[in-house]
């Protein structure tokens, strides 16, 4: 049986980092290939949306990793949540904006994902100021 030095929330700081690189890094590459086959039309969106889980994501939970804060348990399940929202809905919107088309049902993406990352986030900060 194999057993490990590092405390739990180390562990789980370095699952969510890591899956946050790994989807920046999936949307950096499907949004280049998307664009290579798009006959030299691009859109911001679709480029872009590789640094929404890096910068909502990865680099938060490794800040935090870093400077020694507990994990923050529920309140991260809002904060993947939105991130989603806001990287399936810049990728959808960078779709759209290729195929030369729009959607107003789009905004539905850009409230969700933005509520759900900001409560999430909000939460963790309030549960961090509480425990301090």
């Amino acid at each position: 049986m194999f057993t490990s030095d590092k405390p739990v929330s180390e562990k789980r700081y370095a699952a969510v980092t890591g899956a946050y690189l790994l989807s920046a890094l999936g949307c950096a590459i499907f949004g280049e290939v998307y664009e290579l086959f798009s006959h030299e039309v691009w859109s911001c969106f679709m480029l872009g949306a590789f640094a929404l889980p890096l910068l909502l994501g990865a680099v938060p939970f490794f800040l935090m990793r870093k400077r020694g804060k507990p994990f923050p348990g529920r309140a991260a399940e809002l904060v993947h949540a939105g991130v989603a929202a806001l990287t399936v809905g810049s990728i959808l919107q960078g779709v759209l904006e290729i195929y030369g088309t729009s959607n107003p049902l789009m905004i539905a993406y850009w409230a969700a994902g933005g509520t759900l990352t900001a409560a999430g986030w909000l939460l963790t900060f309030i549960k961090q100021a509480v425990r301090e």
